[in-house]
């Protein structure tokens, strides 16, 4: 009788590249279903419902997004202001697909994920360090970042909808 000693769960095949694009994939497929939504809601008195759960799928991808954006900055050694723009591509319907490609065209999502610590002195700091915990440990990480968005879109839900209550 052989046992097999499954491998640990490895981030490996899963690059900043490709976290990135499913990601803004992902936040234009929700900004199409919100819009979709609204129109049935606001333009023809239907579907109130389409709206909110679309709303709800929306704000939960762009949270994930913004998070993704500053996790690939960190790993990538972004500068604020390309983070801050990778942000900000998620607020304007569908930019976050041209701005991954631009990026990814510079080269900005080559590489993979930073696990090992260099004699680099940006390697050294304690976040930098954190962030390597974590990425070594990708279960833990990806729990921890479900709650960290869970937590943001249950803040988000008490404060209410953009723009105050439609209804």
């Amino acid at each position: 009788m052989t046992s097999t000693i499954s491998a640990p769960v490895s981030i490996s095949r899963f690059t900043p590249r490709r976290l990135y694009r499913v990601l803004a994939i992902a936040e234009a497929v929700t900004w199409t279903l919100l819009i979709a939504g609204m129109i049935l809601k606001y333009g023809f008195g239907v579907a109130e419902s389409a709206a909110t759960v679309a709303g709800f799928m929306h704000g939960t991808i762009f949270i994930a997004y913004g998070a993704s954006s500053i996790l690939v900055a960190m790993n990538q050694r972004w500068g604020v202001k390309l983070t801050v723009l990778a942000i900000v591509s998620a607020v304007v319907p569908y930019a976050t697909i041209p701005f991954e490609m631009s990026v990814d065209r510079k080269g900005l999502l080559a590489g993979s994920w930073r696990t090992v610590g260099t004699d680099d002195p940006k390697d050294q700091t304690p976040i930098d360090r954190l962030f390597r915990w974590f990425l070594n440990r990708p279960v833990v990480f990806g729990v921890v970042l479900v709650l960290a968005v869970l937590a943001v879109l249950t803040v988000l839900l008490i404060v209410g909808p953009p723009g105050g209550s439609h209804n």
